[in-house]
Formats: structure tokens, C-alpha cells, sequence
């Protein structure tokens, strides 16, 4: 048996895998990765279905060893370094860590949330269905915790073998707004309201984990006061409670509760506002059913096309490879004559 041993990690590493569903009229949070996309990339790097549990990273990264064999890894997410024994991997490239080499994730650079996905996936026992850790239940995760330095993960595979492959990803858009769809409370609160949630510019504060991020911004005003009778939520949800500043439900969240929504991020664009940082700006955009419904497909179509686009590692150093890749940009003649552009070079 091949283990994976957390030599360092930070404070909220955990298992996460698609959720833990079926369970939320029991008022169990179906949990699962923040960011479903880099979840699917990770596992498709080394092989894996999508949907199975890797370890993810909160801004800190980690460093890992491995024992009774050798391992292949992936991280995605976040842009954070992979490095092995000091050596960088590309990012979006699965490497093969060997039976007492050191693996180290940096922390993230922008984003929040990586993913480190092994092949083959690990030997831990589900609960309700899932590995997906989930915090104030103590569901999931190893032993019902986060991961801790020490830690020894058992893993399925007792080989590890294939090519290593890379995975072309585009960055998401930055600046694109939030597409929601309002409701389901929308007429507790006012057209003003309403206005200023799609016009308005809000603020991620420091008051955002897995349950919800807690938004600053301009105030949004009840038309029928604040308090309803409770009733289901969903990922994405945005409350407003007394205060006027509204909360977008995350993958943590509580299933039933007893303020107006507004709005509902639509699944797609879910992942996007995941790894907004606090003090990053985010706005607004009402989109109809349709559009969500489209999105949906096109991110279910995404990532079933993800095996087609692996790329094989190539470690050659043949003149035709070496040809086939741009190694250098912007060379100069020395002995000409110097420009403003060639001095700047």
C-alpha cells in the first residue's frame, strides 16, 4: 500500500470530493470542493473520474512525501507552484513523485482554493457517501478532521503507471460580472433594491469561509422586513439579513434558513466567485433561466471534454521538439544600432 504523508499544511487543508447528497432533508450541507472545475482538472490529469476526492488547499499550500511507492500528482486551482525536490513543475502538469522524494505547494498568489489530486484517488472510508470534510458537523474528511502534519493517507493505486500529461486551461475572466437569477424572495425587497444589487459594486470581506462570504457594499433595503419562515437553500444563495448587506451561500452552508434571498449565483459561475479574495470587488448580473440552464450544460460539456484535450509531457531535447516551441522572444543584434525598444531589452 502506497501512502501519502502530509509533512506540513495549512490550517484548513482538507478532503473534498463532488458533496455528500441526498441528506439535506436530514439538514446535512452536502459540502464538496469550492471549486468543482479545478476539482475535475486535477483528477483528470492523473487519470481519475472528476468527481473523486483530492486534497484541497485554503491559501496555504503543503508538503508532502510519499511511502511504499511512487506516486503521480496534479495540482490545480489557485495559482500556486508545484515543486518536487525543489524542481518546479509546470502548472497544469501531473509529475511523478518517487517513493521518498519531497513534494511542496506553494501558497496561492491569487485565488484561494488548489487542488492535489493523486492517481487512483485515496483508501478512505466515506461517510454519507462522501470524503468531503465539512467542518461543524466533523463530517467526512480523515477521521472526521482537516489534514494535520503527520497524517498518513492511503492510497488505491499500488502502481502508478502512464504518460504524464499537461492540461492547456484558460484563466477565468476577472473582471466579467456574477451572473444570478433573482429570486426566490426577491419581492421582500424593493425595486431600489434590486438596482443596487445589479448596479452596485460589493466588496468580498474577511468574514468569508466555506459556509459564506460575508459581502460590504451599498445597503440593500427590505420592502417587507427581514425575517421570513424558514425555508431550503441552495449553493449560491444570497441572503440579506437586518443589515443590508448580503451573504452568498457557499458549500458549507446551513440547508434551511430564516432570511430573504434575493438572488442565486447561478451554478456555472459558481467556482469564479469561489476564488475571489477578501478586498476583491464583485458585481452583479440578472440573467434569465435559459441562460442558466445553457451555462450549466456548456460547464457539464467542459468538463467532459477534458480527457480529449490532455497534451503528453515531452522530456525530449530533439532539434524537431526544441523547433516546435517557443524558447526565446524579443533577440537582438548586438551590433546594431540601439533603440529605445532594444535598450529596454
Amino acid at each position: 500500500m502506497i501512502d501519502l504523508v502530509v509533512k506540513a499544511c495549512g490550517p484548513m487543508t482538507s478532503l473534498q470530493d463532488r458533496g455528500r447528497h441526498g441528506y439535506q432533508r436530514f439538514g446535512v450541507s452536502p459540502s464538496g470542493a469550492m471549486d468543482a472545475r479545478s476539482l475535475a482538472a486535477a483528477n483528470i490529469l492523473v487519470g481519475n473520474p472528476p468527481e473523486i476526492a483530492a486534497i484541497e488547499f485554503v491559501n496555504l499550500g503543503g508538503t508532502f512525501t510519499c511511502s511504499g511507492g511512487d506516486l503521480r500528482i496534479a495540482v490545480v486551482g489557485a495559482d500556486c507552484s508545484l515543486s518536487i525536490d525543489g524542481v518546479q513543475v509546470a502548472p497544469n502538469t501531473a509529475a511523478l513523485l518517487r517513493e521518498g522524494q519531497e513534494a511542496q505547494v506553494g501558497h496561492a498568489r491569487t485565488g484561494t482554493f488548489a487542488y492535489l489530486a493523486i492517481a487512483g484517488g485515496f483508501a478512505v472510508e466515506p461517510q454519507l457517501g462522501s470524503l468531503s470534510f465539512h467542518l461543524r458537523s466533523r463530517l467526512g474528511g480523515l477521521d472526521g478532521a482537516p489534514l494535520r502534519p503527520g497524517d498518513r493517507l492511503s492510497c488505491k493505486a499500488e502502481a502508478q503507471p502512464g504518460e504524464l500529461m499537461h492540461l492547456p486551461l484558460e484563466a477565468p475572466p476577472t473582471d466579467a460580472p456574477i451572473r444570478v437569477m433573482l429570486g426566490p424572495q426577491d419581492d421582500y425587497f424593493t425595486p431600489a433594491a434590486i438596482r443596487t444589487l445589479l448596479e452596485g459594486e460589493f466588496t468580498v470581506s474577511p468574514q468569508a469561509d466555506r459556509m459564506g462570504f460575508q459581502l460590504t457594499g451599498p445597503q440593500i433595503e427590505h420592502a417587507k422586513g427581514f425575517n421570513i419562515v424558514s425555508d431550503g437553500i441552495v449553493t449560491g444563495h444570497i441572503q440579506v439579513p437586518g443589515n443590508g448587506q448580503p451573504i452568498v451561500l457557499m458549500r458549507d452552508r446551513q440547508t434551511a434558513g430564516g432570511y430573504p434571498k434575493i438572488a442565486t449565483i447561478i451554478s456555472a459561475d459558481l467556482d469564479r466567485f469561489a476564488q475571489l479574495r477578501p478586498g476583491t470587488s464583485v458585481r452583479f448580473k440578472a440573467v434569465e433561466r435559459e441562460e442558466a440552464v445553457t451555462a450549466a450544460r456548456q460547464m457539464k460539456d467542459w468538463i467532459s471534454s477534458l480527457p480529449t484535450a490532455l497534451v503528453p509531457v515531452r522530456f525530449d531535447l530533439t532539434t524537431e521538439h526544441l523547433l516546435s516551441v517557443n524558447l526565446i522572444g524579443g533577440a537582438v543584434d548586438a551590433l546594431a544600432p540601439r533603440t529605445p525598444e532594444t535598450a529596454a531589452s
